[in-house]
């Protein structure tokens, strides 16, 4: 099962890599950027919001907690589920984002998204802001 596990996430590593090439060979720089450094602009967007004063201790808790689960090895819904297995933590991080949007505004989040405006975009958008 291990062995399984790790062999589908090594293939879906492989195909997100030719992506990003795929991308970069097409002259797509900006959005190779983007699909590239997504998850690592939202851990330091996480760690970034986490130490603002700006923002109350439960939302703090609530972002530590958000990145707890997700960097734990097991979900609620495995996700070598189809859909559903990636879907629960998409709509956790949407949900906690929500949450601090509500306290603080998206301009929060401008402030501190560390990548380029593509995936900010993506970012407000999962969080509800309408464009």
């Amino acid at each position: 099962m291990v062995a399984w596990t790790l062999g589908a996430f090594g293939v879906v590593l492989a195909l997100y890599g030719a992506f990003v090439l795929a991308l970069l060979f097409f002259g797509r720089k900006t959005d190779a950027r983007a699909w590239a450094g997504f998850i690592p602009d939202c851990v330091l967007l996480f760690a970034r919001l986490a130490r603002d004063p700006r923002l109350s201790r439960r939302h703090k808790w609530l972002l530590l907690g958000l990145v707890g689960y997700l960097s734990l090895p097991f979900d609620l819904i495995p996700d070598f589920i189809p859909v559903i297995g990636v879907a629960d933590d998409a709509i956790l991080v949407a949900i906690v984002l929500r949450s601090v949007f509500r306290e603080a505004g998206p301009e929060l989040v401008r402030e501190h998204w560390p990548g380029p405006q593509p995936s900010l975009d993506v970012m407000l958008r999962l969080a509800g802001e309408a464009r």
